[in-house]
């Protein structure tokens, strides 16, 4: 069961912060390898870390130098969930 309270956030490439807000579809670790794009560093946090305040969202800065794990994307990810089936 997933923590509602995490959110996982990686680095765009200009410069933001995404957010993914997870859900209970699959296990939080399926969703951050599916989710965060290939080869992105991933970390999850609490949504208390998150800026409340969207007028300065853009300013908003993380270290992604110590990640929790970097993303596939989802087309690796898919494709791995079919070879899974067909093994």
């Amino acid at each position: 069961m997933i923590d509602m309270a995490n959110k996982i956030i990686y680095p765009l490439d200009n410069g933001g912060i995404a957010i993914i807000h997870p859900t209970n579809d699959l296990p939080f670790e399926e969703i951050c390898r599916k989710d965060v794009p290939a080869n992105k560093p991933y970390k999850i946090v609490d949504e208390s870390v998150i800026p409340t305040d969207r007028t300065f969202r853009n300013a908003w800065e993380m270290d992604f130098s110590n990640p929790d794990g970097y993303g596939i994307g989802a087309d690796a990810w898919f494709a791995e969930q079919a070879a899974k089936e067909q093994a």
